[in-house]
């Protein structure tokens, strides 16, 4: 770039203001937008005798270029503020592109240096310039706002997407979309009566518009209309459908309500490889009958086709498969049924989720839970049993608030231990023979000691 910190050292090296891309110095030199232009012979000197090329190239709001001659012989260079010819007063631009060339920039616009359009370059931009560009830039947002509150007065199908000032602040340029004509001569009294300026109405297509405002797309990024893309080419529902994409208009149409752009990014490969595949309309004849095409999958090279008269069922085929039986057919053959084909097909494995660093599957959830059983819950009944039958069985550990239960009346006297207490001895093991001890052999009971 040419400005001041984005120039070049002696030997030719560029030093750059180390922004990663992105102008530091505010955009002097343009570099943070589209509008950059990188001059790629600004370090070539001319040939002995040739005087620099006058004309340059200037740029204002929203992407709006012209070129201007420099009658005065100015020392410009790109990034410099200029005051250019308006129509009528004078207009402030920043300089983008200059040298040898703005000539190929001509040429690709078909403007010759002759032409009216080429207006003239007055003075380098001074302070008082800049002070009135920038109060003139500062009221158009309330501009816009009161426009637009006139357009719905008086009722107008139109909108009012943008509103540009001149550098004097003497004319102002509106920008407004419109699906059908529109009457808007009183508008334009109405408008110049309210900020006491020259009016002057322009239509914008809705993908300039969409650049204008910007926005993020469906991919995640910002639009390639407000960013990079400076042609706006013709996209027609033919670049789908050579896609293999659904004529869907929520999915394919951008924020501008038109066609997405990138829809002919790839168009160019897409019809490069359909070059091999045949006609969709073409029909396979085969021993069990006609077959026609349903879809393809152009990246696999994969074709499918489903019989007229049972088209339930639809078969997958290769390429190399299809092209023989249009041979077959070529020769007055039929080829094999489609059932054949499809089997020889061979299916490769496809590499699922690998669990190398302690993760969960990822179809975890797909699968259905099963039902819990009623026998879970009587096994854990049946360990319970076992585990209150010891802590009952403990005779050294104390009761804290036994629960309530129905106890026999027979188990109620070994409950009672202070004999064992006061004599210091162990408590006596529960015998469930004591009754069998106090029965004689004949049945008697012993007598008492």
């Amino acid at each position: 770039m040419a400005c001041g910190n984005c120039g070049t050292t002696e030997n030719g090296v560029p030093k750059g203001c180390k922004s990663n891309g992105n102008c530091g110095t505010g955009g002097a030199c343009g570099s943070g937008s589209k509008l950059a232009v990188f001059d790629w012979l600004s370090n070539m000197t001319l040939p002995t005798g040739e005087a620099p090329f006058n004309i340059y190239e200037v740029r204002f709001k929203n992407g709006r270029k012209h070129f201007f001659k420099n009658t005065e012989n100015l020392t410009l260079s790109m990034g410099d503020v200029v005051a250019t010819e308006g129509s009528p007063g004078h207009d402030i631009g920043v300089i983008s592109l200059g040298g040898e060339l703005v000539k190929v920039q001509m040429k690709k616009r078909n403007v010759k240096a002759d032409s009216e359009d080429v207006k003239k370059i007055f003075r380098k931009a001074s302070q008082r310039d800049l002070d009135i560009w920038k109060t003139a830039r500062d009221k158009e947002l309330e501009t816009q706002r009161k426009g637009r509150e006139i357009i719905s007065r008086l009722e107008l199908k139109m909108k009012l997407s943008d509103v540009e000032y001149q550098g004097d602040g003497k004319k102002a340029t509106f920008y407004y979309t419109a699906d059908e004509r529109v009457d808007f001569r009183q508008l334009i009294r109405d408008l110049a009566g309210a900020f006491s300026i020259r009016v002057e109405m322009k239509q914008v297509g809705m993908r300039q518009e969409a650049a204008r405002l910007g926005g993020i797309g469906s991919c995640g990024r910002e639009l390639c209309c407000s960013t990079w893309l400076t042609d706006f080419r013709k996209v027609n529902t033919a670049a789908a459908r050579y896609q293999q994409l659904s004529l869907n208009p929520l999915k394919l149409s951008g924020q501008c309500g038109k066609l997405k752009c990138c829809l002919n990014f790839e168009l160019d490969t897409y019809l490069d490889a359909l070059k091999h595949f045949p006609k969709q309309d073409k029909i396979l004849k085969t021993e069990k009958g006609e077959a026609v095409y349903v879809k393809m999958d152009i990246f696999q090279n994969m074709l499918w086709y489903t019989y007229k008269n049972d088209s339930f069922k639809w078969f997958k085929l290769s390429l190399e498969q299809v092209n023989e039986i249009i041979a077959l057919n070529n020769n007055n053959e039929k080829g094999l049924s489609l059932e054949e084909y499809e089997s020889d097909i061979v299916v490769e494995a496809k590499v699922d989720f690998e669990n190398v660093v302690g993760q969960d599957s990822l179809t975890r959830f797909d699968t259905p839970k099963k039902p819990r059983k009623n026998n879970r819950r009587k096994n854990n009944r049946n360990k319970r049993k076992p585990a209150t039958a010891k802590a009952n069985n403990n005779p050294n550990k104390p009761k804290q608030n036994p629960p309530k239960k129905k106890q026999p009346q027979k188990q109620q006297p070994k409950q009672k231990q202070p004999k064992a207490e006061t004599t210091g001895q162990k408590p006596r093991r529960k015998n469930n023979n004591r009754r069998k001890k106090t029965v004689n052999k004949n049945g008697q009971d012993k007598p008492k000691e």
